[in-house]
């Protein structure tokens, strides 16, 4: 991940505007620390920092048309480039960067190209024919953005809000799956695909398209000129994401970067979840896996910086991206500068807990679609940012756009999960890769009970940082939350601490703006408490919670798994006893 600063149309255009642009620029120089680079004409100012993953001799940035008349800052991989360069006989390229084709593309098509990228992406472009300039960010929200407006007239774009809340009257996520015109002066969609209204599909389930359309994502995302390897706890998501990796790794020209083994990365407290069973999944794949483990008071001690970096104060995202930002910082010391992540899979399948209580298939339908929506805000935006903090990227096959749009053309009875029928959550995911012939896990992992990632690195963690919490913020000052902060108002100590040092880096309001709901939704989403009101008494927003459903659902027999469902009810009723006694709610998430 790169890091992207830009600054257009701003009244000064003198020396010291530019030795300020550059300041700011540097904040964000984690994402990027391979290269710097600036361009500047009158008002408008187009700061990069570069981490080379494609190309990383001449693919510096700002990059240009052939005449330099179109200038452009990118922070992201176009996947299809080169398909792309096809379109573009015309064209002289004079970069081996996959984001060059942005420039051209422009030129071809205006601002309707932004369709035809295949990838990850923010970009900043600027036509000095007019000065007219438009900014775009990809249909998930993948890659961070935020757009801020000042005094002047200017607008600014920023990967991070560190990058222009000092500078800016008002500023904001910038939507993903949007583009914004200066022609026009305001957002438009250009990425709309059917299910993004959320239309109830009805197209039978095929599992072996899924698997063909998830092998796909995976492939294209191996497309790199410096070392790599792969996320792996042991989970469903990770491990699908390293099969199809190691099954890809020899006949792909990365293999030679590292040999002819792909590395894989796992990060726990000593004994948890993640560390056994993302061992057990390296061995079976035969990756080289290096297991990295922290104490709870190394994750505490990390927490300011943890907050600065991903900026928000939302308790779930905080207490995952800690273990992801540690472990980020050991894979980067090891020479990696980019890794394979299994993001995207719970939204997409309904993989969540309380999934469980889905009324029908039109609610679950409906529900999976606003999870997508909003994965820019928790799941991406920890995954980028906590990662991005070391200048290493983050790639999620599993929200590539065409697997995507298979995935959620599913008829969603076949998503609703059936435990009488043996279908646990994310099932058709789970019997795309089912091959008895050839098989891509063992059973027992394919079929595995999911652990929440601030679960997984070892059930001790959230408890360690709830009592940490406790020592900082006292019943005096929860009484006086809400006046406190009005938005988004803590209602627990634990976000009360984590607001407290947000604050402290981000102390405007347009920055506590940027953050969604705070702590104040059980199990993370309104739609839990709507299917089941009990969990509106669980104050923890994890979704650790009802354990009855959990178990359950496991009470029939996994089909063709090996895996008998009492015996993981049992197991979640063990691990059940490990969490907080203080709120018996509470339990091992999904």
């Amino acid at each position: 991940m790169c890091g992207i600063l830009a600054v257009l149309g701003c009244i000064e255009g003198s020396q010291a505007k530019r030795v300020r642009v550059l300041e700011l620029s540097r904040r964000l120089k984690h994402r990027g620390p391979d290269w710097s680079g600036i361009y500047q004409k009158a008002g408008f100012y187009l700061s990069h920092q570069r981490l080379a993953i494609i190309d990383p001799a001449s693919g510096d940035q700002p990059l240009f048309n052939e005449d330099r008349s179109i200038v452009v800052t990118v922070n992201g991989e176009i996947y299809n480039h080169e398909q792309l360069q096809q379109l573009l006989t015309n064209h002289q390229f004079r970069t081996g960067s996959d984001c060059e084709v942005i420039a051209h593309l422009y030129e071809e098509y205006g601002e309707d190209f932004v369709g035809l990228l295949d990838g990850m992406f923010s970009f900043v472009l600027l036509d000095t024919h007019d000065n007219s300039f438009i900014v775009a960010r990809d249909a998930i929200g993948i890659t961070s953005l935020y757009i801020g407006w000042g005094f002047d007239g200017s607008v600014w774009v920023s990967s991070e809000l560190k990058g222009l809340h000092d500078e800016c009257e008002h500023f904001e996520s910038f939507p993903p799956g949007n583009l914004y015109s200066s022609k026009s002066g305001g957002f438009k969609r250009w990425y709309n695909p059917p299910w993004y209204n959320e239309g109830i599909p009805s197209t039978p389930y095929d599992p072996l398209v899924l698997r063909k359309a998830f092998e796909n994502a995976v492939i294209k995302r191996l497309m790199t000129d410096v070392p790599f390897g792969v996320l792996l706890s042991g989970g469903l998501d990770s491990s699908l994401v390293a099969a199809v990796v190691a099954r890809s790794f020899l006949s792909s020209k990365v293999s030679k970067h590292w040999g002819p083994q792909l590395h894989s990365f796992c990060i726990g407290l000593e004994g948890s979840p993640d560390l056994k069973a993302g061992r057990e999944v390296a061995d079976y794949l035969g990756t080289i896996h290096h297991e990295f483990q922290f104490t709870v008071q190394d994750g505490i001690d990390a927490i300011e910086d943890v907050i600065y970096h991903i900026e928000t104060y939302d308790v779930t995202t905080i207490r995952a991206s800690t273990p992801m930002f540690l472990m980020s910082r050991k894979i980067k010391s090891l020479g990696v500068k980019m890794v394979l992540s299994g993001e995207g899979s719970d939204e997409i399948f309904g993989g969540y807990l309380y999934f469980h209580k889905a009324p029908n298939k039109e609610e679950l339908h409906r529900e999976t679609c606003r999870k997508i929506k909003a994965l820019h805000q928790y799941d991406c935006l920890r995954a980028n940012k906590s990662s991005s903090a070391w200048g290493l990227e983050v790639r999620v096959p599993f929200l590539d756009k065409e697997f995507i749009n298979v995935a959620m053309d599913i008829d969603p009875e076949w998503k609703m999960i059936k435990p009488d029928q043996g279908r646990i959550e994310k099932w058709v995911l789970r019997k795309a890769f089912d091959d008895e012939e050839n098989p891509y896990l063992p059973k027992h992992i394919l079929y595995r009970q999911k652990e929440q990632f601030s679960d997984g690195v070892g059930y001790s963690w959230i408890d360690g940082l709830k009592e940490h919490a406790a020592t900082h913020v006292t019943d005096r000052m929860m009484a006086n939350a809400k006046f406190v902060y009005p938005h988004n108002s803590p209602l627990t100590k634990e976000a009360y601490f984590y607001r407290m040092i947000f604050e402290r880096f981000f102390p405007q309001n347009s920055a506590s703006l940027t953050v969604p709901g705070g702590a104040s939704i059980a199990c993370s989403t309104a739609k839990a408490i709507e299917w089941d009101a009990e969990w509106s008494k669980n104050l923890d927003p994890s979704g650790r919670a009802a354990v009855g459903v959990h178990a359950s659902a496991y009470d029939a027999p996994m089909p063709n798994s090996g895996v008998v469902g009492k015996a993981s009810s049992k197991l979640i009723n063990k691990k059940a006893k490990m969490v907080d006694v203080s709120n018996p709610g509470l339990t091992v998430s999904t």
